[in-house]
């Protein structure tokens, strides 16, 4: 965790991969929305908080989940109902507690001591089931734990980068070793050949060439007796490019991401890199829908706190995060392919060869969204009937006028 944290501040590709996650995932921001009213106005109330700034604070985390593998979020809530929630650093935490039955039900967590703390207290793991408001009022502060790449049966996730570390680290010394072999590339030695009748007299020489070295540019005219020759670094530019090639697609698989992403434009045509796009946003996908739930999951907590006070409000109430689309691109494409399948579908309702519900899961499956039919129908039969346009019956109808009649 240590090493990934120290990567992502002096690698500039380890910073640019954890970026990449989270402009993709959070994209252009989070939209939170609940159908009942109380219920929304409290999570509005949280959200645009500014202890809270959840518009901002997103992107902060996800970054910790992608950077450490496991987010840690303190809730911290006052006598009123109202929730703080602040991310505590992966690095700070010592020790997770959990049940002996389940690894995935954490008790309690254990930070590091420090010189201020040096016996600092546990702090307990939220439980909805023994959550409860003080005697004196307000609530304690919990903590909430959330891991990503974590292997069956383990407690902690593991960072984005934890299988590039290596392979970051011998691209890094293969371009620091570049660039310095680059730097002497421009100088050179002079070797002079000659025959000298002594030890002396070559001491001599080579003095007084280096009393006055010849300048750059300048006319050398020599003896028959004395040959000048050049030495100077031979640097294989053309395997070195592919060394390093081969460096950063192993980086850019461990990420994956494709190379274009990382400034390396791998294929000449555009066909080529929305092709190897598509993994990417898969896995973005993936990632996003479990960003989301955890979004979520702190509100559920902060609004069954909340929930404790304020009698009216529904500690359960129905709520959705959204997030932004990972590729408009797909967007365009899911809505064309809908709209041509609708008039295939149509046709086919209209002659009773399929159901209402299987017209509606098969337009939905084509423009890319899992839906349950049977329940959208029933919501539609529930929801009440659209408004026929009213007439203005104070304006007087219009008159038609009659076409002239010909005359004979």
């Amino acid at each position: 965790m240590s090493e990934s944290l120290e990567a992502w501040r002096v690698n500039p590709l380890a910073r640019r991969i954890v970026e990449l996650t989270t402009q993709y995932v959070v994209g252009g921001g989070l939209a939170v929305s609940a159908k009942d009213a109380a219920a929304q106005q409290f999570l509005k109330a949280f959200w645009r908080s500014r202890l809270n700034r959840m518009e901002t604070r997103c992107m902060e985390w996800c970054d910790e989940l992608a950077r450490s593998g496991n987010l840690f979020v303190l809730l911290s809530t006052d006598a009123a109902g109202m929730s703080y929630a602040r991310a505590v650093p992966a690095a700070s935490i010592q020790r997770i507690e959990t049940r002996s039955n389940d690894s995935e039900q954490a008790v309690a967590f254990y930070p590091y001591p420090g010189l201020e703390q040096p016996d600092p207290r546990p702090w307990k793991a939220y439980d909805p089931q023994q959550d409860a408001p003080l005697a004196g009022g307000g609530f304690e502060s919990v903590m909430l734990h959330y891991a990503v790449n974590r292997p069956v049966g383990a407690v902690w996730g593991e960072s984005d980068l934890a299988p590039l570390l290596r392979w970051l680290a011998r691209y890094a010394n293969w371009l620091e070793d570049r660039a310095r072999l680059n730097r002497y590339r421009n100088a050179f030695l002079y070797v002079v050949k000659a025959r000298f009748a002594s030890e002396a007299e070559r001491i001599a020489r080579q003095q007084q060439l280096n009393a006055q070295p010849p300048r750059p540019g300048s006319i050398l005219v020599t003896g028959e007796s004395e040959s000048w020759e050049v030495l100077s670094p031979k640097l294989d530019a053309n395997e070195a490019n592919s060394d390093g090639l081969a460096l950063k697609k192993m980086a850019a698989a461990g990420a994956g991401v494709p190379m274009h992403f990382l400034a390396e434009p791998e294929g000449s045509t555009r066909t080529t890199a929305e092709a190897a796009g598509g993994p990417t946003y898969r896995r973005f996908e993936q990632r996003q829908r479990f960003f989301l739930w955890v979004i979520e999951d702190v509100l559920r907590a902060a609004l069954r706190r909340r929930a404790m006070l304020d009698r009216a409000l529904d500690a359960e109430a129905e709520m959705e995060v959204r997030g932004a689309d990972i590729s408009a691109r797909d967007n365009a494409a899911l809505g064309l392919a809908a709209a041509n399948i609708n008039t295939v579908l149509a046709e086919l309702r209209d002659r009773g060869l399929i159901d209402d519900g299987e017209y509606l899961r098969l337009v939905y499956r084509f423009a890319g969204e899992a839906v349950d039919a049977q329940s959208l129908l029933e919501r539609a039969r529930r929801a009440a009937p659209p408004r026929k346009p009213q007439v203005d019956r104070r304006r007087p109808p219009r008159q038609v006028l009659k076409p002239a009649e010909k005359l004979e």
